[in-house]
């Protein structure tokens, strides 16, 4: 009992600190209102090494929650489902966040390379969501999504 009490001691300060930066790290996040008026906390991805993990090794994304990738200039951004564990919808939207291309029901990754999905148009923003929820909140081309982007 002794060795343990005395094992673990220098091992908290050393766990707070890790908790600490993991939470200062975290993506901000926004709500984000869909077609249908349903609002939804994103994640958001502005930072090269947030917007390559992603969705990454998440077991499930939660009904209210989404993710929101933000680039510095509108392009064919592509998005992956490398080690993704469920399917998503993907949306992309340029600088008026207008949607100009929907992917629906974009299964995980199974193949070596994993396929990319571009957008037909150049995009400024990409959001994720639960595979059917576009098409249940009407975030079809042609709709727009409101946000802020955090300060």
């Amino acid at each position: 009992m002794g060795l343990l009490r005395s094992y673990c001691l220098p091992l908290a300060p050393a766990v707070l600190v890790l908790v600490a930066v993991a939470a200062a790290s975290a993506p901000a996040t926004t709500p984000l209102t869909l077609p249908s008026g349903r609002v939804l906390e994103v994640e958001v991805m502005v930072k090269d090494q947030d917007r390559a993990v992603g969705l990454m090794f998440r077991p499930s994304l939660p009904a209210d929650r989404g993710m929101l990738f933000a680039f510095r200039s509108s392009d064919f951004h592509g998005i992956w489902m490398k080690n993704c564990r469920f399917p998503i919808d993907i949306l992309w939207l340029d600088e008026d966040r207008r949607i100009v291309h929907v992917a629906e029901a974009v299964p995980p990754c199974k193949a070596d390379p994993c396929p990319v999905y571009e957008p037909l148009r150049r995009a400024s923003y990409v959001v994720e969501l639960n595979a059917g929820q576009a098409r249940r909140e009407g975030a079809a081309v042609g709709e727009t999504l409101s946000f802020q982007l955090p300060r």
